[in-house]
């Protein structure tokens, strides 16, 4: 099989102020840039700045393609619902003209159920908005009549060709998989509530199964899975700032349901699905992940650990120079990269 590219995933959450977490989101991307890393993917969060620092990612984006000049560049994921589409589509394809064409826009229908109220959007309603959006959505990224014989300009390109969707089950895989879009698949797979304990590769492997059956002859399958990864030169230097985030980022997976252990440290990593360690500890642990061997693509973030800036551009050094090349998988040639201003 061929070997996965390689992703860089932030939820922009360093322990600074809104401009700093923006400033410092850029430097990661250019670093990992730097290092060969062909994606960088933001999220999107509303509101809350514990869950998530980024509200508007385009606008950042655009931001980020000025100071890059290779790094394709992607969205994961606008939660769709809470946005009205034919605004999604028209700032996409500016922000994919100002980065000559390196936007991929990835999309959800989930968040934070508190944040629908602002937006005047029920969340029990979220999977048939999700549905109506991401249709209109489509037609204007395609050219289509988005209404009163109006079309999208500027147009899309191929941008339309580049949409992702986000789910947790077998039938957001279909979902995805019948209209040739990509798949994205989370670090934070809720289980199944008869089986709490199962591994990640136990519960995704079927959503890939049923994405690959619902696609399309002749459409390349795209799969991104996301995990937690965090390298550092030694393990006890890991475990060190392990011990604070995930305990934190474990309270917030149990505030939205999931069931996760209050144990040891050893534990909690483990039911996070967290990858850390050195870099050999990283690999083999990567490894042991089946879903990896039949994904596209593979995006790493440090969150849940939410180590230290410095911390964090020493991971994505580790993962491009020593974890990716012990799992055969590749980066492009190291490059020079535009400072930020």
């Amino acid at each position: 099989m061929t070997a996965p590219t390689l992703a860089f995933f932030t939820r922009l959450l360093d322990d600074a102020p809104p401009a700093e977490r923006f400033r410092l989101a850029t430097e990661q991307i250019q670093h990992a840039e730097r290092f060969g890393i062909q994606r960088a993917w933001v999220a999107q969060h509303h509101f809350r700045a514990a869950e998530g620092g980024l509200p508007s990612p385009f606008v950042f984006l655009a931001h980020v393609a000025a100071h890059t000049s290779e790094i394709r560049l992607a969205t994961g994921v606008i939660t769709l619902p809470l946005e009205q589409p034919v605004h999604v589509a028209e700032d996409a394809v500016v922000a994919d003209l100002l980065s000559h064409a390196r936007i991929d826009l990835g999309v959800g229908s989930g968040g934070t159920p508190s944040s629908f109220i602002p937006f005047g959007a029920d969340v029990k309603n979220k999977a048939a908005d999700f549905e109506d959006k991401l249709a209109v959505l489509r037609a204007a990224l395609t050219g289509g009549d988005i209404g009163a014989g109006n079309t999208l300009y500027p147009p899309a390109g191929t941008l339309g060709e580049r949409i992702w969707q986000a789910t947790f089950s077998a039938f957001g895989g279909t979902r995805a998989g019948t209209p040739g879009d990509g798949l994205l698949l989370s670090r934070t797979q809720p289980r199944p509530t008869e089986s709490p304990t199962a591994s990640l590769s136990a519960v995704q492997e079927p959503i890939i199964d049923a994405y690959l059956n619902a696609l399309p002859d002749g459409i390349a399958p795209r799969i991104t899975a996301s995990r937690t990864v965090f390298v550092a030169d030694t393990r006890a230097e890991a475990l060190r700032f392990a011990e604070t985030g995930l305990r934190r980022g474990a309270e917030g997976l149990r505030r939205s349901g999931q069931v996760i252990p209050d144990g040891d440290l050893d534990a909690l990593i483990r039911a996070t699905d967290t990858h850390l360690g050195t870099p050999e500890e990283v690999a083999a642990s990567l490894a042991a992940d089946t879903t990896l061997q039949r994904a596209t693509e593979v995006a790493f973030q440090v969150h849940s650990v939410d180590a230290p800036h410095e911390h964090v551009l020493r991971s994505i050094e580790l993962f491009a120079t020593d974890v990716a090349p012990a799992l055969g998988w590749s980066t492009r040639e190291p490059t020079s990269v535009k400072e930020t201003h």
